[in-house]
């Protein structure tokens, strides 16, 4: 995926514990990340906050201001709670380290997504011209 002359490599790493053990191997290399949640799931919001918190203090990623774009998706269904209240349940105020950006999605109608990636686009841009900078 391309957007404004930044390229997109994208994995979909998975929530199924099974995948997990493999996120590590892509942060080296990682410049920005999606964290996709299921907003009408209140109960694997706790499964959510858990593996965003060993995220946030992997050696590879705690001291690199690394932009996180949340996607606090299924907005259509009933049982969603608000992109306000997904970002309580993560605890989003605490990170302060790196820049991050919560928006309501809707995978399947493609509502939210532009937003998102638009903001991680020029996250990313921004963290590019800074190490030039260097």
């Amino acid at each position: 995926m391309a957007t404004r002359n930044v390229g997109f490599t994208a994995f979909d790493m998975s929530g199924q514990g099974r995948y997990r053990s493999l996120w590590e191997h892509y942060y080296h290399d990682c410049q920005g990340v999606i964290f996709v949640v299921d907003s009408s799931d209140k109960l694997r919001l706790v499964v959510a906050k858990d593996e965003l918190d060993m995220l946030l203090q992997h050696a590879e990623i705690r001291h690199r201001r690394i932009p996180i774009l949340f996607f606090a998706n299924k907005m259509d269904m009933r049982e969603a709670v608000s992109s306000v209240k997904v970002s309580a349940a993560l605890g989003l105020e605490r990170i302060t380290d790196k820049p991050w950006h919560i928006t309501a999605s809707n995978a399947i109608t493609g509502d939210g997504l532009h937003e998102g990636v638009e903001w991680l686009t020029n996250q990313i841009k921004e963290n590019i011209e800074n190490n030039n900078k260097r």
